[in-house]
């Protein structure tokens, strides 16, 4: 996060996707929004959809996706809404999808995710919620480096949380094979690689004039709260809860609004850039110094690059290139 000026927009807490969207005109663009199956990440691919993007859910689920898709068609119009199989804590999964992927992208949109879940690892021994939080998505953008580039003002958008003050990223010992398993640290240092990948991708990608930007949606009552109790866990005060038309106008302003262009590596809360803080906020605002940090954010990349590398799942053009509470 640069000494440049904070971004402020005329939106805040009340102001859902369609508004945000209204007047924006995508027609021709290709945007692909993962988790796309259910609560944001079907209201965002909605409202993109409603900008004439041509959408791709990424989804785990494909009857599920199928059934939004349907959805989103008779709610939009745009008959351009397509469903395609992704799951972020299996490379070969993400490879494959990149491996498909045809034309130019424009928009990525990393929404998917999981919170606080009970302790489990992947068959490559990582940690299910860095895998699925961050490494997946990680393998998913540097895969599709070379359509996001050919765009030529490509935007990716990255879904974090308040929920990476909880943890920095833990850099001896990131898969808990040494502490005890903590579903809330494991989850904060998910959310806080999530703000890190933003901006090192910003930094690295800048020549190929794609930004990314990373976002806390609020407080939002979806399957994402699963493990957590739900809406009897008490965790946020009633008057913070926003609807998931609410939820989605963040990720949706930093995937189509003007006032973002040509800016990246930044923390959007409530739709506008919000302060960085040495402490926990204690509020739903604020990102921790260390989530931006650009020595930080090298590192989890280089991190991340070493990890992939032993799945084979790494991309070469994009090895040597240096250019919720959800």
């Amino acid at each position: 996060m640069s000494n440049t000026t904070t971004i402020t927009t005329p939106f805040g807490f009340s102001s859902t996707a369609a508004e945000v969207a209204e007047g924006i005109d995508l027609t021709g663009r290709q945007a692909v929004v993962t988790g796309a199956s259910s609560g944001l990440g079907a209201e965002t691919a909605r409202a993109l959809a409603g900008t004439g993007a041509s959408i791709t859910l990424a989804v785990r689920d494909m009857a599920a996706g199928e059934h939004i898709a349907k959805d989103i068609t008779a709610s939009t119009g745009n008959q351009e809404v397509r469903v395609a199989q992704l799951d972020l804590a299996d490379p070969g999964s993400v490879a494959a999808f990149a491996a498909a992927w045809q034309g130019p992208l424009h928009v990525l949109v990393n929404n998917a995710g999981v919170m606080a879940c009970p302790e489990q690892y992947t068959d490559q021994g990582w940690e299910w919620q860095f895998a699925t939080n961050h490494l997946g998505h990680f393998a998913l953008a540097t895969g599709l480096h070379d359509a996001l580039a050919a765009d030529g003002n490509a935007r990716v958008i990255v879904v974090s949380s308040t929920g990476h003050q909880q943890s920095p990223v833990v850099w001896d010992d990131v898969n808990f094979a040494f502490r005890p398993y903590d579903p809330w640290l494991a989850y904060g240092q998910s959310k806080t690689a999530n703000v890190l990948f933003a901006v090192e991708a910003t930094r690295r990608w800048a020549d190929d004039n794609i930004t990314a930007n990373a976002l806390m949606p609020g407080a939002i009552y979806t399957n994402l709260q699963r493990h957590t109790g739900g809406r009897g866990s008490g965790r946020v005060p009633a008057e913070l809860i926003k609807s998931v038309e609410q939820g989605a106008a963040t990720s949706v302003l930093l995937a189509t609004s003007p006032l973002l262009e040509g800016v990246g590596g930044r923390y959007f809360v409530d739709c506008n850039e919000t302060e960085v803080v040495d402490r926990r906020s204690g509020t739903l605002h604020g990102v921790a110094r260390y989530a931006v940090d650009p020595d930080n954010a090298r590192r989890l990349w280089d991190l991340s690059q070493g990890l992939l590398a032993r799945t084979g799942s790494l991309w070469t053009s994009c090895t040597c290139r240096s250019s919720t509470a959800e």
